[in-house]
Parts: C-alpha cells; structure tokens; sequence
C-alpha cells in the first residue's frame, strides 16, 4: 500500500511545478514568452536601425544585405520585414526596403539611446573603447528614451559620439551625411577623419590600433590596387581599402595654389620659423614618402637651425628633430608665416 506521506509529497511537488511552469507573468512559459517577445522586439529595432543607417548613407537595402547585417536567415529576415510592413514602419519597392515616417522616427529614437550610451562609456566609465559598441547595442533596447535625455542633458548634450557619428536631437534631427571615405580621397589631397565605423569589430579594432580617430588631419600619399598609403600625424599608414572604406573623412578646403602666393623652404634663413603647406607636385614616389615621414606635411611648423657653408644642406628642426635637407628637395616644400625666432643670450 503507498504511504500516505509520500503520496503527499509527490502531489505538492506535482503542483509546484505546474505553478512553477504556468503561473501567470512569472511562470515558465510566462518568462519564456517575454524572452521569446524581448527577442524578436530586439531584432525588430535592430532591423530599423539598420535601414536607417543605410538610407542616412544613400546605400540601397534589401532583403539579403538586411539579414546578412543581422546574421539571421533569408527566411527569418522575411517574417521580420512582413511583420515591419503590418506595423507599418516600412515599405518595399521593387527589392528595395525603406522606412515610412513612423518608421524612421521610431529608429531615430534607437540610434539617440545608442550614441548617448556610447558617449556616455567613452567619457564617463572606465570602459574600454572596444567595448563601446557591444555595450550600447545591448542598453539601447533597455534604456527609455527620457533616460537617455537625462544622460545626455548631464553630459551637456553631445553633438556626437565617440566614433564621430551625430546624435540625433530630442526633436530627431539629424544633419546630412556628407564626407566619403578615406580610399575614395585622391593623392596629394588633405582631409579631416569624420567618422571611424564601429562594425565589423575586427576593422574597428585594427584602425584604433592604428591610433586613429574622428578629428585627425589625414595627408594621402598613394592610391594603389591593395593599399591606400596616407599621414596621419607625421605617421605614415597603409590600410587595404577594405579598411580605409571604414573611415569617412571631409576634403580640407583649398588654399590659393601653392605655386602662388608662398615661399619655398629654401628661401628660410637660420632662426626662421614657418608653417608648412604642402609639397610641390614634382615630389613624387619615395621623395614625396621620405619627406612625409620627416613630417613635412601642412600645418606642421619648421625652423632653419644649421647651416652649412655652402648652405646645402641645411638642418631643420621638425617635430622637435633636427633633419638635413637638401636645396633641390627645399624647393619643392611651400611655406609660409615667417617668424623670426628669438633666443635668448645667457649671460
């Protein structure tokens, strides 16, 4: 005969789990399907931002680019797209995917959450830059937009994040895409880093290593198939243009041609300083690379220090070393702002 006690046991422990499994808003299933729900609810958003950053950029988006960015399946991709078209957040044209208005405010308000997070991790934590990214794409399904104001509003609204990226306003403006990218500049052409992409996390990961960020002045020596060759403060950097495309820069205006209006560095006199703004067109190849590792690069500032007595070469002190250089390469730096340097007798 089963024992009573036992008997007792085993019912409660029957009804425990099926409390455990099916009690409402925190039960098993209950959990399971807020899971299920927080999920696709993820995938949604990162579908929206995704199609935003795309129409932001002008690059045209379907159905394989959008599931290949989420690496998730055709099949998959195609429910959540079906699902986005029902909410009415996008619509299809022709193969192309594209945010309606609700759909964009909507995704506006997922990339302010974002960059506001990453602002917030560059200058407010100790979190390694790396990291950046992985945390903010995690917080910005968590935090509410009005947390996000509040962040933003102690930091002093930011206009950007970290990687150069604008942050969308409260109202959800956001100014124009311009720039293009850094294997698209032409050689000889100097430009402003804008915008350093964050994914793939490989490419970010190598060009933070590189030492570059948003804001860096960039001097392009050499284009060709395999490597884009540039300066980058007084550095010289080879990328594969795989890379480079992942760094968006903006052309420095013009001055007046450099042939007129400036003097050549030949023409500085010892104790002379000046700033420098470009070399000749007829520095080519390894001269033109040579040059550039010294530093000659524009905006760097040199002084005539040592002359000899046929004058060639002289030495000049750049980024606090002295280098010789030679009349026939002198005339082919243009300089200009003068100044003569005064030093001090000691008595």
């Amino acid at each position: 005969m089963e024992n009573p006690l036992v008997a007792l046991i085993l019912g409660l422990l029957g009804v425990g789990i099926l409390v455990w499994v099916f009690w409402p808003k925190s039960g098993l299933l209950a959990r399971f399907g807020k899971a299920r729900m927080s999920s696709q609810r993820v995938l949604l958003e990162d579908t929206l931002k995704y199609l935003f950053d795309c129409e932001y950029k002008g690059i045209g988006c379907d159905l394989n680019s959008a599931a290949g960015n989420l690496n998730i399946g055709g099949d998959q991709m195609a429910k959540l797209l079906a699902h986005l078209k029902e909410m009415g957040l996008v619509v299809f044209e022709g193969h192309q995917i594209y945010l309606t208005d609700t759909g964009k405010s909507y995704a506006l308000r997922i990339v302010r959450v974002h960059r506001i997070w990453e602002r917030y991790l560059a200058d407010e934590t100790g979190v390694a830059q790396m990291d950046w990214h992985g945390e903010a794409d995690i917080r910005e399904h968590q935090l509410s937009l009005e947390e996000a104001n509040k962040i933003a509003a102690s930091m002093g609204n930011p206009a950007f994040d970290p990687h150069g990226d604008p942050i969308p306003s409260k109202e959800g403006q956001v100014p124009p895409f311009s720039g293009l990218t850094l294997n698209n500049l032409k050689e000889g052409e100097v430009a402003q880093i804008v915008h350093i992409e964050d994914e793939p996390h490989y490419i970010f990961e190598q060009l933070s290593a590189q030492g570059l960020y948003p804001g860096m002045q960039v001097y392009l020596l050499d284009v060709q198939k395999g490597k884009v060759t540039f300066a980058a403060d007084g550095n010289e950097c080879v990328l594969t243009p795989l890379f480079a495309s992942a760094i968006t820069v903006q052309s420095l205006p013009k001055a007046e041609p450099i042939q007129e209006g400036y003097q050549r560095l030949s023409d500085l006199q010892p104790n002379e300083t000046a700033t420098i703004v470009g070399l000749s067109s007829y520095c080519r190849g390894l001269q033109r690379r040579r040059l550039m590792d010294f530093g000659i690069v524009p905006g760097n500032t040199i002084t005539a220090e040592l002359e000899s007595a046929s004058r060639d070469p002289i030495g000049y002190r750049i980024l606090g070393t002295t280098i010789a250089i030679r009349k026939d390469q002198a005339n082919l730096i243009f300089i200009n702002n003068i100044k003569k340097e005064n030093h001090e007798q000691s008595a």
